[in-house]
Formats: structure tokens, sequence, C-alpha cells
């Protein structure tokens, strides 16, 4: 589902709080994510951001395309009852993030703490 869509299925999740853990995460095949928690539902989300496409305009310049709200996918991840949990299953994000693999270290992280199976 796109990120509106994610939004509207439940609308405790645009009025909530989300703590934000990073932008950068990446994948195997260098997709990158933001990843975020939902404080009022206790959802922990990624959502994939397109990477924009290039144009040349008529002048010969070269422009970035516009994000569609319709690239912005989301993957629910699971249910983390607590900011507190989240931070000690998410201990030593920043680094792990920042690496090629940050999304399966990511995902081991969830499978060893139960919040994805």
């Amino acid at each position: 589902m796109n990120i509106e869509e994610f939004y509207a299925e439940d609308e405790r999740r645009r009025a909530s709080t989300e703590v934000e853990f990073g932008r950068e995460w990446l994948d195997a095949n260098n997709t990158r994510y933001e990843l975020s928690w939902v404080e009022d539902t206790g959802e922990l989300y990624l959502m994939r951001e397109p990477i924009p496409g290039f144009y040349e305009d008529p002048l010969g310049d070269f422009a970035v395309e516009s994000e569609d709200v319709e690239g912005l996918v989301v993957s629910l991840l699971g249910v983390v009852t607590s900011h507190e949990r989240v931070e000690e299953i998410l201990v030593g994000w920043p680094e792990a993030m920042a690496s090629p693999k940050g999304v399966e270290w990511l995902a081991e992280r969830l499978r060893s703490a139960g919040v994805i199976s």
C-alpha cells in the first residue's frame, strides 16, 4: 500500500506521534527505506522511497522528477508496544543502517525479538 492508503486505513496513524529510525536503510538491491514507529498503534513500518527519474527539459538541462505518493510503498513490519522496547530491539541501528545490508540486519533483529516470524 502507499503511504496515503496506510494513513487512511487507520486514522490513529495520521494523528499519532511518529518516531523515525533513519531514512537511509538499504537492502541488497541498494533500495532506500525509511523506518518509523507509530506511537498510538505501536506499528513499526518501512517506507520504500522510489529513486526519482531524471529527464531532459527542452533547454537541454537535466532535472529530477518529483516523488509521487503512489511510489511511497509502506510495509508494516509488526507491533512493538512501547518506545523503550523499540529502542531496546534496535540498539545499534545508526551503524547498521549505514551498512549495505541494513534491512537484513533489521529483519534479523525483529525476528530475534519475536516481532516478525
